[in-house]
């Protein structure tokens, strides 16, 4: 089901348990961070702030903290769901490139209706501020050392002045002043792409900042799709529903006809940057402030019962994780176009994304981990992975502490590590230079003898119909005892290819 505004979503929540309404008055400098922080890192319920102690509008946090939810926002019940769909759709589609496939997406099955469709009004204008006041949207000041501040969770709307494609990305925003935005575009992003464009041409750039609304739009904006893909044709794929859009107040761009509240305005590509920062950011360490595009405000509308919607990020586990967590699911058939030897991955939390991804393949001749290894760091984002670790496809890479075991004891640190320099995410401040450091693969599968392999170990696994009687035996004697978490029985006849006999 789709959601005609974040109310509707939070409705939802509340008739399932899975909202708390907070009458206290709780203050948007620290406090509220703090309690979401502890509601993300205890799987907790949504808040919903009705008396911020600064500000006009209610507050809501929290609100994707746990798979649940995440899924429900994205109007399904597991996001998993999304995933098949998107497997049997790009199954469809001729191309054979990996972003050419996605973008043929528009042109499959239901798809085809679900593009953005401009629409005569909406509610996120029913009031207009011509001479706004950023101090009446209770921004929130996350982290003690921040430089103050900043919108969290918003969709920031730009468009290429050269093709006119839109690009919806989620970029934090420091408040500088009543009318003033700090725009944080890293280096790699689309909008900073967009913001040389108009430089370049000697163009102010228009800007378009959504707030809530449909929750599929806010994940559709944090969402790693490439340029000349739009994020609302895929946020309608996901709500099975077109994104309605209307113009803007102040600039033309099209913003979403049900968001809660809208911030327009424009930057001057010729005026000096603006210091941005520091910020308690998503890899639990302050980012260093830094100098960055300002946004002159030059309008504000909003719902009259808007609500203000927010995050806290910070060290993990947070909020932030199950927006990652479905964006690995839904991308992963997209990556198995690509490469089909991937049978699943992972990124576990404490990677906070980029720094670690775990792969099981199939693996199928000698070197096929390495190959795979350098195939992903020239992929799309996945560039910016840090440590990529491949496995059999008889580990569940879900299960951080299998994966441990089977890469300790895999791994010859002399043959099995591949260290190479290339682009990092810019938040890494590990890297001996800005946005770009090294990297390291670790090919944990078993080595065949052309890798240098001597006789390779099979792990101790019972036979499946001895597990299944046993098993059937301790549920009888211990009720309510959680299924069992088990490595797969491994396909030994792998380990005996050779380029005489092919596989055994």
């Amino acid at each position: 089901m789709a959601y005609r505004s974040m109310r509707g979503f939070l409705d939802r929540l509340e008739r399932a348990g899975e909202l708390v309404r907070v009458k206290e008055p709780v203050d948007p400098i620290l406090e509220m961070a703090a309690l979401a922080d502890r509601a993300a890192k205890q799987a907790g319920p949504a808040l919903l702030f009705e008396r911020p102690r600064t500000g006009a509008f209610p507050v809501a946090m929290n609100l994707f903290g746990t798979r649940r939810r995440t899924s429900w926002a994205l109007s399904c019940e597991d996001f998993e769901e999304h995933a098949r769909e998107l497997r049997a759709l790009l199954h469809t589609a001729p191309p054979q490139g990996f972003w050419e496939k996605l973008k043929m997406l528009p042109k499959l099955g239901r798809l085809a209706s679900m593009a953005p469709r401009r629409a005569g009004s909406g509610a996120c204008q029913e009031v207009v501020l011509r001479e706004p006041d950023l101090g009446a949207l209770p921004v929130l000041t996350t982290w003690p050392h921040d430089g103050g501040p900043f919108l969290t969770l918003p969709q920031v709307i730009t468009r290429d002045p050269d093709t006119g494609l839109r690009n919806v990305g989620m970029y934090r925003l420091q408040v500088l002043g009543p009318r003033r935005l700090a725009m944080h575009w890293q280096l790699h992003k689309t909008a900073t792409a967009h913001w040389r464009a108009y430089r370049k041409r000697g163009e102010r750039m228009p800007v378009a900042i959504a707030l809530g609304g449909d929750p599929a739009l806010t994940y559709c904006a944090s969402a790693p799709l490439p340029p000349g893909i739009d994020e609302y044709l895929f946020a309608g794929f996901l709500r099975g529903e077109a994104v309605s859009l209307v113009r803007g107040v102040a600039t033309d761009l099209e913003v979403p006809a049900d968001a809660d509240i809208v911030v327009e305005g424009w930057v001057d590509t010729a005026a000096p940057l603006v210091r941005e920062g520091p910020f308690g950011d998503h890899t639990g360490f302050y980012s260093l402030a830094d100098d960055y595009p300002a946004l002159e405000v030059a309008a504000v509308t909003h719902r009259k019962d808007a609500i203000y919607p927010a995050t806290v990020v910070g060290p993990p586990p947070m909020e932030d994780l199950w927006l990652g967590k479905a964006t690995e699911r839904l991308f992963l058939p997209m990556l198995q176009m690509v490469f089909p030897e991937v049978v699943d991955m992972a990124f576990p939390a404490e990677g906070v994304f980029h720094n670690l991804c775990l792969v099981s393949i199939r693996k199928e001749f000698p070197g096929h981990a390495k190959k795979l290894m350098h195939g992903m760091w020239g992929s799309g984002q996945m560039a910016n992975t840090k440590a990529l670790v491949v496995f059999d496809e008889d580990v569940d890479v879900q299960d951080a502490s299998q994966c441990a075991w089977r890469a300790l004891a895999n791994v010859d640190a002399k043959r099995d590590l591949v260290i190479v320099d290339g682009p990092v995410d810019v938040l890494d401040h590990s890297a001996p230079h800005f946005a770009f450091g090294g990297k390291i693969g670790v090919d944990a599968t078993r080595k065949w003898a052309e890798e240098g392999g001597r006789e390779w170990p099979e792990p101790c696994v019972h036979p499946p119909e001895l597990l299944a009687r046993m098993d059937a035996l301790y549920e009888r004697l211990v009720p309510g005892a959680p299924a069992p978490r088990r490595p797969a029985i491994p396909e030994p006849a792998a380990a005996a290819w050779s380029p005489r006999k092919g596989a055994a």
